[in-house]
């Protein structure tokens, strides 16, 4: 694949003006949560400027490798709830991440945390279905979608929907969170923290991918 991914220079060059992995969450912010089973490629998310979960993480990866990162996805697998994906980054030797999300708990993260297990676990307290239940449980290892570039060339750009890659990130093995006593244990959150984390909350169909 070319060096520009196959982006035209226009694209190319709005990516480029994110400037940082701030500069691209404050974008995924910008944006109106997409309502749509869909799983759209950084250009349809860029020419429409909306996106839900998945493809905000998508987008995401996108734009970080026009930067300089490495595109990688990362599953959070969750319990009577639908599962998020992220986008993580790599600095200074630390993990931080970008998502879109309904829940205003599951979005950015800063590069400070030592390991993915510890940058996962950031999400825990704020991983939370509408009846106030904790209920993330487990996480995949990173995937780089430069490995996809030969067998699906252009999924940057693709007008097709690009639901392999959900497909491909619920079947790879995932890490447990907890052990079955602390899952015993649980206590769901206050009305206050749940408030709190349904700010800026749309509802919207179920979808295979997307808190």
């Amino acid at each position: 694949m070319s060096g520009d991914f196959g982006l035209i220079p226009r694209e190319w060059r709005a990516l480029h003006a994110f400037r940082t992995p701030v500069g691209i969450q404050r974008a995924l912010d910008a944006m109106p949560y997409h309502v749509g089973n869909t799983a759209w490629s950084p250009r349809r998310v860029l020419r429409d400027g909306t996106a839900h979960c998945l493809e905000g993480a998508i987008f995401a990866a996108g734009a970080l490798r026009v930067l300089g990162f490495a595109p990688l996805l990362l599953d959070l697998e969750a319990v009577q709830d639908t599962d998020h994906v992220i986008s993580v980054f790599k600095l200074r030797g630390h993990w931080g991440a970008i998502a879109k999300s309904n829940f205003s708990g599951l979005r950015f993260r800063e590069p400070v945390y030592r390991s993915v297990r510890e940058l996962v676990m950031s999400y825990f307290e704020s991983y939370i279905n509408l009846r106030g239940e904790r209920t993330l449980r487990a996480y995949s290892s990173p995937v780089n979608l430069a490995r996809f570039d030969r067998s699906h060339r252009g999924w940057m750009t693709s007008e097709a929907d690009l639901w392999w890659i959900p497909e491909h990130l619920v079947r790879i093995s995932h890490r447990r969170l907890l052990t079955p006593g602390m899952m015993r244990n649980l206590s769901r959150v206050d009305r206050r923290s749940l408030d709190a984390g349904l700010v800026g909350y749309r509802k919207h169909r179920r979808f295979r991918a997307g808190s």
